[in-house]
């Protein structure tokens, strides 16, 4: 017996070699289906759902190994970041790639510059009824008139892009917390009752 089999497993410790494999195992087939196919509010839950599967196969492929593993909700969360991190990244990548397709391999430029000139002026619209309604409407129209030339401009539309990317990545990773920590309270419960 050598001294690293000796070595006793603390609660929440994560062999990280192991629960990475696992992790890219899910996160790239879902951060690719999730960034091509603009699944809504399923999308999400696939994601939570992918990072607890992941944090079950951990344990499953752990425990097939005989090597003890005394997982907790924290390392649960942890295996679950790791794996939003992965997801989210592949998703960005995809949709990055998705969108630039569409405007200049597939020429759809002016369906997307169309559906932003649209979204804009709706929200325009809207700005010029909350500055209306304001104490100084003459100061508040100024600033949403330039807060709308800015987004009709080029770089207003890719700030707008990247800003819009990375909030759904940030959003990602937190869905995959919450499922890898789901996945470890199940564990525990399934532990519990052996």
């Amino acid at each position: 017996m050598n001294q690293w089999d000796t070595v006793l497993h603390e609660p929440g410790a994560v062999e990280w070699k192991p629960a990475l494999r696992v992790a890219l195992l899910l996160a790239i087939p879902a951060g690719l289906i999730f960034g091509t196919s603009f699944l809504g509010l399923l999308g999400l839950v696939w994601i939570a759902a992918a990072a607890a599967w992941v944090v079950l196969l951990y344990v499953r492929r752990q425990r097939a190994a005989k090597r003890p593993v005394l997982l907790t909700t924290g390392a649960g969360a942890r295996i679950g970041l790791v794996t939003g991190l992965i997801t989210g990244w592949i998703a960005f990548a995809s949709m990055g790639t998705y969108l630039y397709l569409e405007r200049f391999a597939f020429h759809q430029g002016k369906d997307f510059d169309d559906f932003w000139q649209t979204f804009v002026a709706q929200t325009s619209l809207q700005w010029q009824q909350a500055s209306a309604a304001s104490q100084d409407p003459q100061t508040t129209g100024a600033v949403f008139k330039s807060l709308t030339a800015w987004l009709l401009s080029a770089e207003g539309r890719a700030g707008s892009t990247i800003g819009g990317l990375m909030l759904i990545e940030f959003m990602l990773v937190g869905l995959a917390v919450a499922g890898g920590a789901l996945g470890a309270k199940l564990m525990m419960r399934t532990q519990a009752r052996n």
